[in-house]
């Protein structure tokens, strides 16, 4: 009996578990536990795509600010560089058309002997002499002629500024040995004038072997007078003219001018009282130093360098231009392939 029981109770529980197997509970059971290990196993996959579209996201809004922060650097290069180019283009422009003076002293044992262009008038000229070493001895016979050593022409010409009016110079050769400090002094007299100062003006031109090589000395004189300073000396003092050479050498020409400092000493005239009316001029005239100074214009702006510039400025140029162009293909070409991969996640 006690097997019976047993086997029995066995039966009876396999029919109790079979129905509980063909019961419709138990199969939504297992319907919602396989849904939920679905869905298990599903949400992991979903997690890592939306991670990776925001990771691919991220990368490209960083791509494109670079981009962008890339094309305003250079931009910004053009930019400089184009105002390099147009610096440099001004500056040269500006050391051509304004060069730079280069002032240099040249040595010299000798000049060459100026000529002493003499504008008397009324005067007359008494003596005229040759003197070394800045010695002049006392005066003899003041108002007097006297034998003098210097070489003078007398040129008659029509000045090319008093509208046609004659002018009688006397043209002196000058002093040329600059070691011995060798000097002309010179004495004029003028007799009783009703003007109220008087005064013989003169003027210096380079060479006075050029007028003995003129052949038309009146024309030679009146060119001097256009381009030569006139000074004056006056009467009753010694009037002492130290000469300095200039010669400037410009881009198509040279030109010489003279220098001058003039020293007054008063005359104490000591001749009789008849004879004071008469006015007396004295003048000395002598070179400075030894030295030419000369006078160059020096244009600074080197064309090579500048073009140098300018060909790494437009270097500069062309591949900031290159670059650009490249960087603008591949914004184009990263935006189509982000347009397709979009249309391609909406499409799945």
């Amino acid at each position: 009996m006690l097997g019976k029981d047993s086997t029995y109770r066995e039966l009876n529980d396999d029919d109790d578990h079979s129905e509980e197997l063909q019961s419709p509970d138990f199969f939504h059971d297992v319907v919602e536990k396989d849904g939920e290990e679905r869905n298990e196993s599903v949400l992991p996959e979903d997690d890592s795509r939306g991670s990776t579209a925001s990771v691919r996201v991220s990368k490209a809004c960083l791509k494109n600010v670079f981009t962008v922060a890339l094309i305003f650097i250079y931009l910004l290069l053009t930019t400089v560089a184009a105002f390099l180019a147009y610096q440099t283009i001004s500056d040269f422009l500006e050391k051509l058309n304004h060069p730079v003076m280069s002032v240099t002293y040249k040595e010299v044992d000798a000049f060459s002997p100026p000529g002493i262009a003499l504008y008397p008038g009324h005067a007359r000229l008494l003596s005229c002499r040759h003197h070394y070493h800045d010695d002049i001895p006392p005066l003899v016979d003041p108002g007097k002629p006297q034998e003098g050593d210097c070489v003078i022409k007398e040129v008659t010409y029509y000045g090319p500024f008093a509208n046609g009016t004659q002018k009688k110079a006397l043209v002196v050769r000058g002093p040329s040995d600059i070691r011995s400090k060798e000097l002309i002094f010179m004495q004029f007299i003028q007799n009783k004038t009703e003007e109220d100062f008087s005064a013989i003006p003169y003027m210096l031109f380079a060479k006075f072997s050029d007028l003995d090589h003129s052949l038309n000395k009146s024309e030679f004189m009146r060119d001097c007078e256009r381009n030569y300073s006139t000074w004056t000396f006056s009467g009753g003092f010694r009037t002492w003219v130290k000469m300095s050479l200039v010669r400037t050498s410009g881009k198509s020409n040279q030109s010489v001018q003279f220098r001058q400092e003039s020293t007054l000493v008063k005359f104490n005239d000591k001749r009789p009282e008849p004879e004071r009316g008469n006015q007396l001029f004295f003048a000395v005239f002598e070179w400075r130093d030894p030295f030419m100074q000369e006078i160059r214009l020096i244009v600074t702006a080197n064309p090579w360098s500048s073009a140098a510039i300018l060909c790494g400025v437009f270097m500069a140029l062309f591949k900031a231009a290159n670059f650009a162009k490249l960087t603008v293909q591949w914004i184009i070409r990263m935006r189509k392939r982000h347009l397709r991969n979009r249309a391609r996640q909406l499409g799945t």
